[in-house]
């Protein structure tokens, strides 16, 4: 079994930066004196916004190079999974909306998706982790069956114009060597991560190679992993599902405690379909189906278009109460969902009627506008596990085509399984999983829904969202990572549009999260006083935490006129790119 290492002393090469830190600190006094610096990207042709600059910028030279928005995704994705491996990879999955822009003048677009999520390997069973659930997280049995590559070979198949190998190789180049940057060292310091990277001799060659944890400005080199991206560019997704590459994985996580097998490899497939549709507006929303929050997030702009002055009344602190109960009937609804293939035809009628306009008016008569209320009014079915993790990006490129995609490891680093062999990070998407009997602090019991099952795809939080304007044109593409603060931050940041910020405003927005459980309001310590003595007037909970937490990370890109704009989240120190 994979066991995480016992902690050891970390080695600091000096002090002085740290001091310097404090000293700024208390010189500065106030919250938002010590953020990451945020960016507003002007473009003409095409925008990148990921949680990278290295990556944003791989992308627009795709793009730059005659490709189209599914070609620099592609790049993107796997630029990504190198150099911010704490967040996505090959051995992950995820999810991607895809808008084809009209062939004419009389046409209209269309939009797909592309669910590459994780599946369970099909020795899995519903009381696989009862007995341990921390082997939900750590160590084989916590690995799902990864469908990143064949995501994007779906997707390259579909859609892309360049050459594979062509859009492969960037990051095979960059896993051989690149410097550290900031965010990568600061995961690197987590307590947890520093155990593993400094004893765990798979991780410690890479991240401890010298007997210290690297840090920012240090070169780092991931070689096992650059080899199987070449293997990869050269002969396909294929080189990762079958034969030396797969027998490695597999081996690796069997030896840690898993029941995965070359079938598992076998059997995985993608799932392509029209993207979920909505209206608000005037506006187009088009997101992606469950077991992604797709549903839930189009049900709570049901909810929010319901108030007629909503927009014109503007950042008012009853409108920021009302902001805070679609989200708390959001999660409510969002116990619902799971793996429609996996569930009955009562409760996938039930899926399909949540991002209905019928279904909004039947829960908007709940909505208060004087207080708010106990987890048990909102109704929630069961508990759902907090997801964790992820990396999301948004494409425009000259076209018209955009693309939004959410990858992902899950937790950050994934199950902690790191193959030395491949350099491949393996996923714990199992922990998105409900466990049987398993209650939340509350006493919540787990989701039967969300149970495993073989070949079943986990609850997901994520919501790759594109929309188009009244007459047709692409309006924005956007998403976010972060868990369970996924939809709610993307529901916020495109609010703020609507309020009249920018991209890059409305993006760094401070921001609120109620999911029912835990009972308070977490709210970002720059989002105005005066909202938050609304909240609390009407009896919300409110907490104030450091807006440089650990957080949900929104990537966005608009467009207005003939002029692109591209932001990304100082939350993760990323910065988009564009030409």
């Amino acid at each position: 079994m994979f066991q995480v290492p016992a902690e050891t002393p970390l080695r600091h090469r000096s002090g002085r930066n740290h001091a310097r830190l404090r000293a700024v600190a208390a010189v500065c006094g106030t919250p938002s004196c010590a953020r990451n610096p945020a960016y507003l990207i002007k473009a003409k042709n095409g925008a990148v916004a990921s949680e990278n600059e290295i990556c944003s910028n791989i992308g627009v030279d795709v793009l730059k190079k005659g490709g189209n928005a599914v070609d620099a995704a592609i790049s993107v994705t796997l630029c990504i999974g190198v150099v911010n491996m704490f967040s996505s990879g090959i051995g992950g999955g995820g999810f991607m909306t895809v808008r084809l822009p009209p062939n004419s003048t009389s046409d209209s677009s269309e939009v797909w998706t592309i669910d590459f999520r994780e599946r369970a390997p099909l020795a899995a069973h519903e009381n696989m982790y009862v007995a341990d659930p921390n082997t939900a997280r750590w160590g084989g049995l916590a690995v799902g069956v990864p469908g990143e590559l064949r995501g994007l070979e779906k997707a390259h198949q579909l859609w892309g114009s360049m050459d594979w190998k062509e859009l492969v190789m960037p990051a095979a180049e960059l896993a051989k060597g690149w410097i550290v940057q900031k965010e990568l060292e600061r995961r690197l310091l987590m307590d947890l991560f520093t155990q593993v990277v400094l004893n765990h001799p798979d991780w410690k060659p890479i991240f401890a190679p010298h007997g210290c944890i690297l840090r920012e400005g240090d070169l780092i080199q991931r070689t096992a992993l650059a080899k199987t991206l070449t293997t990869i560019a050269e002969e396909g997704p294929d080189a990762f599902y079958k034969g030396p590459i797969a027998d490695s994985i597999l081996a690796k996580i069997n030896a840690t405690g898993g029941v995965m097998t070359q079938h598992d490899l076998d059997q995985y497939e993608v799932k392509v379909d029209r993207a979920l549709q909505g209206k608000y507006r005037g506006r187009t929303i088009y997101t992606t189906h469950a077991p992604t929050s797709g549903p839930v997030l189009l049900h709570m702009f049901n909810l929010l278009e319901m108030y007629e002055d909503f927009v014109e009344e503007g950042r008012t602190p009853l409108n920021v109460h009302r902001v805070v109960e679609i989200m708390k009937f959001g999660f409510a609804a969002r116990t619902r969902l799971s793996d429609p293939a996996f569930m009955g035809t009562k409760e996938v009628k039930t899926i399909h009627q949540i991002p209905t306009k019928s279904y909004a008016e039947f829960i908007f008569p709940n909505i208060t506008d004087d207080s708010t209320h106990t987890p048990q009014y909102y109704q929630p079915v069961y508990d759902v596990p907090t997801d964790h993790g992820t990396s999301h990006t948004s494409i425009l490129d000259k076209n018209g085509m955009a693309v939004s995609i959410t990858s992902t490891v899950n937790l950050l680093f994934g199950s902690l399984v790191l193959d030395p062999v491949t350099g491949v990070i393996l996923n714990d998407e199992m922990d998105d999983f409900s466990i049987p009997g398993v209650t939340n602090a509350f006493g919540l019991l787990p989701s039967p829904y969300n149970y495993p099952q073989p070949g079943k795809r986990p609850l997901s939080s994520t919501v790759p969202t594109i929309i188009e304007d009244a007459h047709g044109d692409f309006f924005a593409a956007t998403g976010a990572s972060g868990g369970s603060r996924i939809f709610p931050a993307v529901f916020q940041a495109l609010m703020n549009l609507d309020w009249g910020l920018d991209a890059s405003s409305a993006v760094e927005f401070g921001r609120l999260h109620d999911q029912l459980f835990p009972t308070y309001v977490d709210a970002d310590n720059v989002y105005p006083e005066e909202m938050l003595t609304g909240l609390r007037e009407r009896g919300h909970n409110v907490t104030l935490s450091d807006i440089g937490r650990v957080a949900a990370v929104v990537q966005l890109v608009t467009k207005r006129g003939d002029t692109i704009y591209a932001a990304s989240d100082s939350r993760k120190r990323g910065k988009a790119a564009g030409y």
